[in-house]
């Protein structure tokens, strides 16, 4: 099972495609913005992430208790929506500069779609593919509408139950669609590794029969890295300039050099995976010429007797098992012996 981003394949006999999420992390500055796509070339990442949406279609200006965010909120506590998302969103007249920098690095360059206006500037771009954000997995018109452009789905998960996760899979292959990848995710903000659960994700791609990844909202590369063992086949993380910056979301981004460490990191974890076998590798068989076995270690005569003076263990392999050495105690050569000389059974 493989899905195909523009001119990457992604699944288990593909190195972990490394998704590098901007978000709000262009503090609200083009030039900012355009630095970190230069970034994000230069890690080796496959693909960047934006967030297409305005203030006004994703909330309303409003205030209140239903339009704020709890006061206990590490990074946003007390926020008002409108006033974040401000602050938050990227620009539609930026996308267009956005797309044609990424495109200059050879990377794939694709967004979160919030509304059907979206999906349209999106579309005027030629995305090549969607990305579902966790809170608008229950939004099924919009996942049909994105499914429906014939583009991959990449869906995250957090705060969703099963019956969810299902809906918006099954939503989106009754539109005709079934270029899946589902991501393990925490919605929370930064995210504890302990919440994070990767042992459910074999269990996800059970349950949805699509290739499965991970939206990582961690500190480091621990999570990730983990998620690929366990089956991930994309990877997700903010990406920032400077944590020390500031920005909505920098505290749990990481920096240029992590994101280049994840996708090295990523593709060793991936590439030790390998198969499902146990025994001598390709590359270990020199190393087996130098294994233990039992030698003539001092000059011998035939009627000698075999002792541990005459005969031990040692490197390198030809002769008898360092385990036969009981059995051969004792008993005598049946010719003269060279000390070096591999011990075989018909020396004795």
């Amino acid at each position: 099972m493989t899905v195909r981003i523009g001119k990457h394949e992604i699944g288990p006999e593909h190195p972990p495609f490394v998704i590098a999420e901007m978000s709000g992390n262009h503090n609200g500055d083009l030039g900012r913005a355009l630095a970190i796509v230069d970034a994000i070339g230069e890690s080796g990442a496959q693909a960047v992430k934006l967030q297409t949406y305005r203030p006004g279609t994703i909330t309303i200006d409003a205030d209140g208790p239903a339009f704020r965010i709890g006061d206990t909120h590490s990074l946003w506590g007390g926020e008002n929506l409108y006033r974040l998302y401000e602050r938050a969103h990227t620009p539609w007249e930026w996308h267009e500069e956005l797309f044609a920098r990424a495109r200059e690095h050879g990377l794939e360059i694709f967004s979160s779609p919030f509304d059907p206006t979206a999906v349209e500037l999106l579309e005027s771009l030629d995305a090549p593919a969607y990305k579902i954000a966790s809170s608008e997995i229950v939004d099924l018109p919009l996942i049909e509408l994105c499914a429906r452009t014939g583009k991959p789905l990449i869906i995250s998960t957090g705060m969703a139950s099963v019956a969810e996760v299902d809906a918006a899979v099954r939503t989106a292959r009754a539109a005709g669609n079934d270029q899946l990848v589902v991501l393990g995710c925490t919605a929370s903000y930064p995210a504890s590794p302990a919440e994070s659960n990767l042992r459910g994700l074999p269990v996800l791609a059970g349950v949805t029969g699509t290739l499965v990844g991970l939206s990582d909202h961690t500190p480091g590369i621990g999570a990730p890295l983990a998620a690929v063992a366990l089956g991930a086949v994309a990877i997700e993380k903010h990406v920032t300039l400077k944590r020390d910056d500031g920005g909505v979301d920098s505290e749990f981004s990481l920096e240029p050099p992590e994101l280049a460490a994840l996708v090295t990191e990523s593709k060793r974890a991936w590439e030790a995976l390998g198969r499902a076998v146990i025994g001598p590798r390709e590359s270990e068989k020199e190393g087996l010429r130098f294994r233990r076995s039992l030698y003539v270690v001092a000059d011998v005569v035939a009627g000698e007797r075999v002792t541990r003076e005459n005969v031990r263990s040692i490197r390198p392999a030809g002769g008898l098992a360092p385990g036969d050495i009981d059995v051969v105690l004792g008993r005598t050569f049946t010719q003269d012996a060279a000390k070096g000389t591999a011990l075989t059974w018909d020396l004795i």
